[in-house]
């Protein structure tokens, strides 16, 4: 796990080697243990590397680093877990002249010297990296399956620069910043700006599963190279048992592959079902305690995570650590996870999973496995179920001109804003119910905060226009194009690699702590689009809790859905309501993206959710744009 940066000439000028410097400086908190520069014989392209050691923590595995031949060389961010059986793979075919022990590093820039990018498809694990072509003189640019590590990009006429994290492209003190307005409009909508755009004018993120090569004749090629439905044959036989037994061996693998490490690693633990089956999976043939971090709060209404936690690790014996957090550590902590965030992440989670990495880096830890993809994968949110309900009516025969009917008299009753009137305008519009597991503002509502000038902008325009291509991806390809199919595969192109994923890196890093995914790892996600839609649906997370059955404390099973959420409600009217109305009225009257009279409504009728979206945007703001 580490931080990349790098620069690429387009117009035949050298690059400017200080600031590659700058850029490697700019993340440097991803990786404190080692830094490196590389920068080609006609300094015309340049490799930037944070380390933070993982796996081969020798110097012979630091980067940039170069393949044996000369041809290619990397600079890399994430872990290949089954990166000793490719070196074997690669022994066994003749590949030799090894000069790392068991660097992850050094078995890409084999397998692309053997496979080229067909190697991808061979790779376990998490990355992000770029890797130049000497002899073919180009510049790949690659990001994992599902996106868990970012990479960020700008690419003009004269140079292509790019980077872990936007603040190593802004390194460059000549970058114009201005707001990308288009990428705000989607924002509020997703409470994340969609690849590849950004909120920054210019500079774009590379969508999971895709690379971008970049030629030094000027030719520029992206492409998908991986999709959840390329493996979407219905498994059989369909039986809850068949199912959750090929789910519970594919996880243990997983987790398993998921412990591959030089480094000591632990385990966030919430007590829900997710992290519990981490814990309990990860603490299996450990001949010592598995460590586990949570975070819970002081005096609130949400419901207690601590003592489920302390369950869970009772019950594997572990090495266990929790913190209570207060309305003053989201204060306190607000400057610097603006700053971490490089653009807004508007789901206040970030506080919490900043504290519990925190947390586990205090207590020694490296690396830590997070529950993140388990909802999405096996039908785990209650509100799912009352969207499927709907998917059911819309199915009726009922002409979209009726529906639209509806919607102009709720209109003109004056419930426009609602979401029910959403739903029905997308019903009559012919377009899917479900728009992502992390809607911000339904299209009027949002209409209504934008400022006259943006609002007369985006007349014609709907957030619809992101997941239209996802849309016709899906049912193209998918073998049951099922309703919870699409919620599932939305969210594996949206929700998870531009908001969960994002804040669970920006977070990590943030404390130099590696985020692993084992219910994200490729084989699981494959697995778990092929079970039947109508084997996920018996109950919420039914495959899961069938398949770990006999392996948790069944008061963990039993436990009603808990997310790990934010007292924001609570702390609005405290400290915090204060500090939004004050950042959001100056940030209304010194700009022109939001309406003031709607933001002030906003806040008066107590929408504290909501009102942290437009915060997010707010401090961001002041702190990238205005700065």
């Amino acid at each position: 796990m580490c931080g990349i940066a790098g620069l690429l000439s387009r117009d035949g000028r050298p690059i400017d080697a200080s600031l590659l410097r700058g850029m490697s400086e700019a993340v440097a908190h991803r990786g404190p243990d080692g830094d490196g520069i590389w920068v080609a014989p006609d300094a015309r392209l340049g490799f930037a590397h944070r380390r933070l050691s993982i796996i081969d923590l020798s110097s012979a595995a630091a980067q940039p680093m170069t393949s044996a031949d000369g041809r290619f060389v990397i600079t890399y961010n994430g872990e290949i877990y089954n990166h000793r059986e490719l070196r074997r793979e690669l022994e066994a075919a003749g590949v030799g002249n090894w000069r790392t022990d068991h660097a992850d590093t050094e078995v890409i820039l084999a397998a692309w010297s053997r496979w080229g990018a067909d190697s991808l498809r061979r790779l376990r694990g998490m990355f992000a990296f770029a890797l130049w072509d000497a002899r073919e003189r180009s510049l790949w640019l690659v990001r994992d399956r599902v996106g868990i590590k970012p990479l960020y990009y700008a690419l003009d006429e004269h140079q292509l620069a790019f980077g872990s994290e936007i603040k190593a492209i802004l390194a460059d003190r000549n970058r114009p910043r201005a707001v990308d307005e288009t990428a705000l409009f989607h924002f509020l909508s997703f409470m994340t700006t969609p690849a590849p755009m950004t909120l920054f004018t210019g500079i774009r993120k590379l969508a999971a599963g895709t690379w971008l090569r970049v030629d030094a004749d000027g030719g520029i090629e992206e492409r998908r190279w991986w999709d959840a439905l390329d493996h979407d044959e219905p498994l059989l036989p369909a039986s809850d048992g068949a199912c959750a037994e090929a789910v519970l061996a594919t996880l243990r693998d997983a987790v398993r592959c998921h412990k591959v490490a030089d480094v000591p690693q632990g385990v966030f633990l919430s007590g829900g079902i997710d992290s519990s089956t981490n814990v309990k999976l990860f603490s299996e043939g450990e001949t010592d305690p598995v460590r586990t971090f949570v975070v819970g709060y002081e005096a609130t209404s949400i419901g207690d995570e601590l003592p489920w936690a302390r369950l869970m690790a009772d019950a594997v014996s572990a090495d266990h650590h929790e913190r209570r957090l207060v309305e003053g550590d989201l204060l306190d902590f607000l400057p610097r996870m603006v700053r971490l965030q490089d653009e807004p992440i508007a789901d206040p989670v970030c506080v919490p999973v900043y504290y519990v990495a925190e947390l586990a880096r205090r207590h020694g830890v490296k690396a830590c496995q997070v529950g993140e993809g388990a909802d999405e994968l096996f039908f785990g949110y209650p509100g799912w179920k009352a969207m499927l309900q709907l998917e059911r009516a819309n199915a009726l025969p009922v002409p979209a001109l009726l529906k639209s009917a509806g919607v102009a008299l709720l209109e003109r009753l004056g419930r426009g804003e609602r979401t029910y009137t959403e739903i029905l305008r997308r019903a009559g519009a012919g377009q899917a119910l479900f728009w992502g597991g992390a809607e911000a503002f339904p299209e009027t509502m949002k209409r209504g905060l934008l400022s006259p000038r943006l609002r007369a902008r985006f007349a014609d325009r709907t957030s619809w226009e992101i997941l239209a291509p996802i849309r016709a991806r899906f049912a193209e390809r998918a073998a049951e194009p099922s309703p919870l199919n699409w919620m599932t595969y939305l969210d594996l192109n949206l929700r998870l690699p531009e908001l969960l994923l994002m804040r669970v890196d920006k977070m990590t890093m943030g404390v130099a702590l590696e985020a692993r995914v084992p219910f994200l790892d490729h084989e699981v996600v494959e697995l778990a689009m092929r079970i039947p839609s109508a084997v996920k649906m018996r109950g919420l997370k039914h495959v899961l809790k069938h398949a770990v059955r006999g392996l948790l404390p069944e008061p963990i099973l039993q436990r009603p859905k808990q997310g790990f959420s934010v007292p924001v409600r609570e702390w609005f009217l405290g400290r915090l309501g204060k500090e939004m109305r004050d950042r959001l009225d100056r940030f209304c009257r010194t700009t022109d993206y939001l309406d003031p009279a709607a933001v002030r409504r906003l806040l008066d009728q107590g929408r504290a959710p909501q009102a942290w979206y437009l915060f997010n945007f707010a401090l961001w703001h002041e702190e990238f744009i205005a700065a």
